[in-house]
């Protein structure tokens, strides 16, 4: 995130362009310096905040409205909680001005470890008399469990808003046994980063490493629009991350395709974990909204190149342990040919698809991955929540883990 500047709306103005940098300490004293973990290197706090930090008594020297954003759980499996603040342009009226945010997050069961967190906005000239309001919003992440808030806001003329809150992060009961990123009672910054390389992880050592091959569609839930969105992006990229945290695999194999323009991506052979990194660059190149003259002389040429990524992905001497799908749903206008399925013929390893799919009561339907899937026998996935996530992946390794199982028992039978 950057510093910020304002973008009117139908609010008022936006203060975009946020910058988060946080430190973690149990006592602070005058101009503590902290060492941020995010953007902007340190964080240092004076007396007069420390005491409005401490005393839980709402200020507006600089009139603010602060509304506590609920914790949401996102498909990367962390909650997401934050903030939503509107301030009168009246009141920011004038030359340049920078905001400044300061807040502590305080686990319930573990007080004397409070998270400092600072967010920094950079207001542009307002002009007196300007209507409306500027909003912006804070974020960062929290495991289960129960936190309090001691939140200020001060601009350069050391004006001051301050409030607090409580709030709690808990999964449903039936969810109870899901695994999040995030260990209980724990406070991060929200990770702006979307293709950072995961962190290592230990892999199960057995005679058996499993060896997966990823197809995934890297495209928007509506078809039409000009460019891969965030939201989905994000979505996607978890559910990978899914994936390649699963300690039970040492080999992985991506190919990144985007079924609208007809093209690999990205692709990645028999590594030892994905290249979160390299992947983010590549689908920079991603313009689904821009289509080549050629293609649309090609009469299904989608189906084409579906079913020409399928058969060149299932065949060949050195095949997975399994093969998964993922992407939103693809309704091209001809399926891929029984007649090509069939030529390929039934593979001796599970095939899963992940449908990523937010509202799948509007196309109920099967698609033409799903029927090229159910084809090879696989089983097919809906995600259209995060628990849906782990679920998928959960059940998924113990299928894998059978049939390998099972093709090592046939395999030394016949020695």
């Amino acid at each position: 995130m950057r510093n910020g500047w304002l973008t009117r709306t139908g609010r008022g103005y936006f203060l975009a362009g946020l910058v988060l940098v946080c430190g973690c300490t149990s006592r602070l004293n005058a101009q503590t310096t902290i060492v941020g973990a995010g953007p902007g290197g340190t964080v240092r706090i004076f007396v007069s905040d420390m005491a409005i930090l401490e005393v839980p008594e709402p200020r507006a020297d600089l009139p603010c409205t602060v509304v506590p954003v609920k914790p949401q759980l996102g498909f990367d499996l962390r909650y997401h909680a934050g903030y939503e603040v509107t301030v009168p342009l009246r009141d920011l009226a004038g030359a340049e001005n920078m905001i400044t945010v300061l807040f502590r997050v305080i686990p319930a069961d573990r007080k004397d470890e409070p998270l400092y967190l600072t967010q920094r906005v950079r207001v542009p000239s307002i002009e007196e008399g300007a209507k409306g309001d500027a909003f912006f919003q804070g974020v960062f992440d929290v495991g289960q469990g129960s936190y309090h808030v001691d939140w200020l806001l001060r601009d350069r003329s050391e004006r001051v808003c301050s409030s607090y809150w409580d709030f709690s992060a808990e999964l449903p009961a039936k969810d109870k046994q899901v695994n999040l990123v995030i260990a209980p009672g724990v406070v991060q910054a929200a990770d702006s980063e979307q293709f950072k390389q995961e962190p290592p992880v230990e892999r199960a050592r057995n005679d058996a490493p499993l060896n997966v091959k990823v197809l995934i569609n890297f495209a928007a839930q509506n078809p039409n629009a000009p460019m891969l969105q965030p939201m989905d992006t994000s979505a996607l990229v978890s559910i990978l991350r899914s994936i390649a945290r699963e300690p039970r695999i040492a080999k992985f194999s991506l190919v990144a395709f985007n079924l609208q323009e007809q093209r690999i991506v990205y692709r990645q052979d028999s590594a030892d974990c994905i290249d979160f990194p390299k992947l983010g660059e590549a689908l920079k190149s991603v313009s689904p909204g821009t289509i080549d003259l050629k293609r649309l002389e090609e009469k299904h040429g989608d189906t084409q190149f579906l079913t020409q990524l399928i058969r060149s992905e299932t065949t060949g001497a050195n095949h997975p342990d399994a093969l998964i799908f993922a992407g939103p749903k693809v309704m091209l206008d001809e399926n891929v040919e029984q007649d090509d399925l069939a030529a390929i013929g039934q593979l001796d390893y599970p095939v899963f698809y992940m449908n990523y799919n937010l509202n799948p009561q509007a196309v109920p339907w099967r698609d033409s991955i799903s029927r090229a899937v159910k084809f090879f026998r696989g089983q097919e996935y809906t995600i259209t929540r995060p628990r849906d996530v782990w679920f998928a992946v959960s059940e998924m390794m113990a299928h894998i883990v059978k049939s390998k199982n099972l093709q090592q028992s046939a395999d030394a039978s016949t020695q």
